[in-house]
């Protein structure tokens, strides 16, 4: 075949670019790894065959060892090397250093070193908090005054029913922001309240222990309690009370400008009642009934009642889809805000019913082809199907009327959905069940990464197999600077954080520093020419196609759902930690 010199050069211009994007300094986890645990750093190939630890003050060597070969990485167009310092356990502050090469960032070796971001990615939530103001000793730097009171939300045309015609006034207060915009979005909440919920019910003792300086700080309940709670307030007045079904979004008609939460002040709506949201609100309120019943029984109460209704209006309308592209046509004003819509309600349902059943142990909820007849893969906001089964799978010794043979198939099912990662990361590049493959990177590729680890973490509490362990400490070293652009993807933490995130109040706060703990989108090669402009990236390559501006919101957006995997992933290592 033959190429023109102008399709050659352009195919030079390419590889050049993409090489230039790829950072030469060793790769490590820029908070540090724990003791008695796998630690490695990537480094790109030099040809040199030996690095060394260093004591960071002194200078003194610490430890030696020799780098082996990690082959290519496709996704970044890498060839790597592996430095693997697994068996030095000596606590300390450190620097690796290549053999005639660069020096790492600094690092720690401690059993405390995922103390900090543990509470920050869970108080990220608080800073995330629609009506209210942040005080400065909750806030620190990033105090606010309140924004967002909802207490004059209109039922928006796509909504109305006899008992609420169009133009009537709802409150809607409380609740989280979404993501980088102010609207607070049903569906969305679904898997970010449950991963939350779901990671205290497996690690209570952490969070009891807790302190994260929010307004409910030493009151009775847990501090991630109190925060969920603030959401599950909201998440009740988006209860239709006459029927039951719930409203997809409290939303403006188009995104508010990079204004401060107070100064976003137009008309808010909430929009049409759907299947999914109202099947995501009954999972919801049927765990949190369980959860809060040894702390707030009447609550409780509440909670469980509010999602038995909803399973109702759900039964009876089946398959009512958010379709916003379709609705626009239809009403005004048109609302294009975030659509979460949703093709399938199977998931939805089967997780609602698991969680139904669990709570009230009525087997009328249960299905079990659910789980049976259905592949599961990684949860994603639209793809809840998985949640059902870990429930199950966590709950199982209560729930007598599954087979000893069903609750061993279903945990032979959740192990299943990470084992082929978990084994091809013992070569991948590098080391991690989450970035060797193209297909891991798209919108919101970090907050795969997160979900990934819970599962992985999952598997390795239910099989005690040192791998699946190994394999969720390499996805925590993925998002905090073991990775092809060398970035720790959470704000606030690492030498190389993330600065410009597309968040709204970190954007007009005129404040250097983005609200801390937030998990930034991460490389995502789709969308590059709908945001900033395709020119404007690193690289086109998958695991490159990242940029640290504002304005990439298809890369370096946060949201609610992005952040949940995280906290179970790194409350889960602490956990293990105090108990190993």
């Amino acid at each position: 075949m033959k190429y023109s010199l102008s399709l050659i050069a352009f195919f030079v211009v390419l590889i050049c670019f993409d090489v230039h994007a790829q950072t030469t300094q060793p790769k490590v986890n820029q908070l540090g790894y724990l003791p008695n645990e796998a630690k490695i750093a990537v480094t790109p190939k030099t040809g040199s065959g030996s690095f060394v630890i260093k004591d960071a003050e002194s200078g003194e060597v610490k430890f030696s060892g020799l780098l082996t070969d990690g082959g290519t990485n496709e996704p970044s167009g890498e060839d790597v090397q592996i430095a693997d310092f697994s068996s030095f356990n000596e606590s300390g502050s450190y620097i690796l250093e290549i053999e005639g090469g660069e020096d790492s960032f600094g690092f720690k070796i401690s059993e405390d070193v995922y103390d900090g971001v543990t509470d920050a990615v869970l108080k990220a939530y608080y800073f995330m908090r629609a009506s209210i103001p942040l005080e400065e000793k909750y806030a620190g730097k990033w105090a606010r005054p309140e924004g967002h009171p909802d207490l004059n939300v209109m039922i928006h045309p796509s909504a109305v029913n006899e008992a609420r015609p169009e133009g009537t006034i709802i409150a809607s207060p409380k609740g989280w922001y979404d993501a980088g915009d102010y609207n607070k979005y049903v569906v969305n909440s679904g898997i970010s309240t449950y991963t939350l919920l779901f990671a205290f019910e497996q690690f209570p003792e952490v969070f009891r222990r807790q302190n994260l300086n929010i307004p409910e700080s030493n009151n009775s309940l847990p501090d991630i309690l109190d925060e969920v709670l603030w959401n599950l307030r909201w998440l009740l007045t988006m209860q239709d009370p006459t029927d039951g079904g719930v409203y997809h979004k409290v939303t403006t008609a188009s995104f508010e400008a990079a204004v401060m939460p107070q100064d976003a002040t137009n008309q808010r709506y909430a929009v049409m009642k759907n299947t999914p949201a109202t099947l995501d609100f009954a999972a919801m309120m049927a765990q949190a009934s369980r959860v809060y019943r040894p702390f707030l029984p009447s609550f409780a109460d509440s909670a469980l009642e509010a999602a038995k209704y909803a399973w109702k209006w759900a039964q009876k309308n089946d398959n009512i889809l958010y379709r916003q592209f379709q609705m626009n046509s239809q009403f005004d004003p048109d609302v294009v805000t975030g659509a979460y819509g949703d093709w399938n309600v199977s998931d939805e349902k089967f997780w609602a019913g698991a969680e139904l059943y669990i709570t009230t142990k009525d087997k009328s909820y249960y299905d079990e082809a659910g789980w049976k007849d259905q592949d599961m893969t990684i949860p994603s906001w639209n793809n809840v199907r998985a949640l059902g089964l870990y429930s199950l799978v966590h709950h199982r010794n209560e729930l007598s009327a599954i087979s000893k043979n069903d609750k061993q198939a279903m945990i032979e099912k959740l192990i299943g959905m990470t084992e082929e990662l978990v084994d091809r990361s013992s070569t991948a590049p590098y080391r991690a069940p989450f970035g060797f493959d193209n297909r891991h990177f798209f919108w919101g590729s970090n907050g795969h990464a997160g979900n990934m680890g819970m599962a992985v973490l999952q598997a390795y509490q239910l099989t005690n197999d040192p791998k699946y362990l190994t394999g969720a400490l390499h996805i925590a070293d993925y998002l905090l600077g073991v990775n092809p652009t060398g970035y720790s993807y959470i704000t606030g933490f690492g030498d190389k954080p993330i600065m410009n995130i597309h968040h709204r109040p970190s954007q007009a706060d005129g404040i250097e520093d983005p609200v801390p703990g937030l998990v930034s989108g991460g490389p995502n090669p789709g969308n590059m020419s709908q945001d900033c402009g395709e020119d404007q990236y690193p690289s086109k390559l998958p695991a490159l196609a990242f940029l640290d501006n504002w304005c990439s919101y298809s890369t370096n957006e946060i949201t609610i759902n992005w952040n949940a995997p995280v906290v179970y992933l790194f409350s889960g290592l602490k956990d293990l930690e105090r108990r190993l």
